[in-house]
């Protein structure tokens, strides 16, 4: 895939209503011709509430399936099917400051230094004034440096990591009546772990068993303990099965429900928890109510007039897979509505994901710039960036915050609210949504009934008296809840679901061929696909090229220095990048930033799912390095958007 030089030579301007009618024609064409799973809407964590709740409505009800996803399914799709399935809630139990109200807390599979540096800061501030930080994590990161103890395991060891944590406390929970009260399926757990002695894990996770026994107490015992983690512990195919353990670990120990203690998922996009309250999951309506159970479907058919399919949608790569199914399956996805989204550099598998993206009848993209999947498509609506709308979004400590538009879109760009109710309406559905801002105010009073289970009390007038309000909050005078599970979790006994995980191996292990194991991820300067930082000059200064991370002592071993060029391959593509010598990352293991274009991570990442939260292995693949090679030139972006709709 290589971009033009120049838009121009690949689209020409068109007028919105050109534009909207040729988008939205289409669309309709190939849903009234194949039926409705011929389409698909990827929707975005970077926008606001109302827009990601109105396009998956848009998708339900105008497309008339649940082919709708967005980005949780490569980030936290994983957690929240756990934290559902466990705790009866997919959010945070308590917020990231509690970390200063902790005695201990638990930092896995995640680098908040480079990806949460708020978070980071209250957490080294914590640890300060006396909080022990442990940081369990492959790589060890700039955390690490104010860790009491670092469990740097063997990637994809998680299981057999935190099994050992478990076994060491389950004859002596902390809180026997506790536990006996707010748990089911102890003993099944119990029974699961009796092999995972912290002696019998220690040559599979590298951490020696003493440490193992350890951290266990320490957490055990502490007054109050969290855990934090990332994409380090969901994007594998047991990411499930992880996050299971976790749910366990808190659980038998007491360490929810209260102050400084419980189970944190750190979001990554700024409103990765909204969007998904919001319904952009092809298997939940808003508020996670299941697509599937009889008398939540009905209660949203009434609601929005519509009838809805009763079947979960496709997710992000599974939807892929479709686009490049034979023309005789049914369910053959051939055209796309993304917003704000970029499939083309953030999907596993890259090199079937732009042919998948290439293979449609029909793609419309809804974005700020002509991103690497914008180029692929057949229409590009010029939309809006954060400050040129208003809205709201949920952070990841569950608080509901309101932003005012503080600039107008430039040139011919227009909000996305008006344009995803520009589209609906040409696909025959009768919006109509009042009020200045794109109605902004009516379709999130139409989203606060959709999920009366959880924003009930945070009324539009409410955000524009109190600016942000932390959800559950159910009626006017609610204060709202910041920690959650204080009395019962909101499961139908009101008791924690203990799920026993057993180990399973990665997908894909190292061999010969493949002797090294790829670990991808965020670095601090860029973000995601780079679709917006590397378009920021001192940002681009900063890291300007794309490098691959290795321990010195493999460097050494392949006689490289760094900064020499190496081309890294696996069975699905190859990248050639410098090299960087990070001690930090361990032997046998190499880290590549995902947001370079020229050296995309993604071409080698290994698209295989965990089956129930649905999201791909990113964090472990095989692969090998090689010295020397061809690097790509360097993208440079450039300053300019599009600024008027390009067909």
């Amino acid at each position: 895939m290589r971009r033009p030089a120049n838009w121009r030579d690949v689209f020409r301007e068109a007028s919105w209503d050109e534009a909207l009618d040729l988008a939205a024609g289409k669309l309709r064409a190939l849903r009234d011709a194949h039926g409705p799973k011929a389409l698909a809407g990827f929707g975005s964590a970077k926008g606001s509430n109302e827009e990601a709740y109105l396009f998956q409505k848009l998708v339900r009800t105008g497309f008339r399936s649940n082919n709708v996803d967005h980005c949780t399914r490569l980030c936290h799709a994983s957690s929240v099917a756990a934290l559902l399935e466990g705790v009866g809630s997919g959010a945070v139990s308590n917020p990231v400051r509690d970390v200063e109200r902790a005695e201990l807390i638990i930092v896995i599979g995640s680098n908040p230094t480079a990806n949460h540096p708020v978070a980071a800061t209250w957490m080294k501030n914590a640890a300060q004034r006396g909080t022990k930080i442990v940081l369990a994590e492959p790589r060890v990161t700039g955390l690490g440096r104010h860790a009491w103890r670092t469990l740097q395991f063997h990637p994809g060891s998680d299981v057999a990591l935190l099994n050992a944590m478990i076994h060491r406390d389950r004859r002596r929970p902390r809180r026997p009546r506790l536990r006996c009260r707010r748990v089911n399926e102890f003993e099944a757990l119990k029974r699961n772990v009796e092999g995972y002695s912290a002696e019998a894990m220690a040559p599979i996770c590298g951490i020696a068993a003493p440490v193992i026994r350890e951290v266990a107490r320490a957490f055990a015992t502490a007054k109050a303990a969290m855990i934090l983690w990332g994409m380090g512990v969901s994007q594998h195919v047991h990411g499930t099965d992880n996050a299971r353990c976790l749910i366990a670990l808190v659980s038998i120990t007491g360490q929810i429900g209260k102050p400084g203690s419980g189970l944190h998922p750190l979001r990554g996009q700024n409103n990765v928890q909204g969007a998904s309250d919001a319904g952009l999951i092809p298997m939940m309506l808003p508020n996670y109510q299941k697509v599937a159970d009889a008398g939540a479907r009905q209660w949203f058919e009434r609601f929005w007039n519509a009838k809805l399919d009763d079947k979960p949608g496709y997710t992000v790569v599974e939807i892929m897979h479709k686009a490049l199914a034979p023309d005789s399956d049914p369910h053959k996805v051939r055209g796309m509505y993304v917003m704000g989204e970029n499939p083309a550099m953030s999907d596993p598998d890259l090199n079937h994901a732009r042919h998948a993206l290439a293979a449609l009848q029909h793609l419309v993209v809804q974005d700020i710039f002509l991103t690497e999947t914008a180029w692929l498509a057949d229409v590009v609506l010029p939309a809006s960036a954060w400050p040129e709308k208003t809205g709201t979004v949920t952070n990841t400590d569950r608080m509901v915050q309101l932003g005012r538009r503080a600039l107008s879109p430039p040139g011919d760009a227009k909000q996305d609210l008006w344009i995803i109710q520009q589209i609906a309406q040409r696909l025959g559905l009768a919006w109509r949504y009042d009020g200045e801002e794109s109605g902004v105010a009516a379709v999130y009073e139409e989203m606060r009934q959709a999920m009366h289970g959880a924003i009930a009390g945070i009324g539009w007038d409410r955000l524009t008296r109190e600016s942000s309000v932390t959800y559950p909050c159910l009626s006017d005078d609610d204060p709202g809840q910041p920690i959650v599970f204080v009395d019962r979790f909101p499961t139908p006994d009101g008791r924690v679901k203990l799920v026993p995980a057993d180990i399973i191996p990665a997908n894909e292990r190292p061999d010969a061929q493949y002797p090294f194991v790829l670990i991808t991820g965020r670095q601090l300067e860029h973000w995601h696909t780079g679709s917006m930082t590397r378009r920021t000059q001192v940002l681009d200064a900063i890291e300007p090229l794309a490098t691959a991370s290795m321990h010195g002592a493999d460097l050494r071993r392949l006689a490289l220095q760094p900064g020499d060029v190496v081309t890294v391959a696996s069975r699905r593509g190859s990248v050639t990048l410098g090299v960087r010598r990070d001690d930090g990352t361990p032997t046998g293991a190499v880290f590549i930033p995902f947001a370079y274009y020229e050296a995309a991570a993604n071409l080698l990442t290994n698209p295989a799912l965990d089956p129930f939260g649905k999201i791909p292995e990113f964090k472990y693949c095989a692969v090998s390095v090689t010295p020397g090679g061809s690097p790509a030139p360097t993208v440079g972006y450039g300053r300019r958007s599009a600024q008027a709709p390009v067909v």
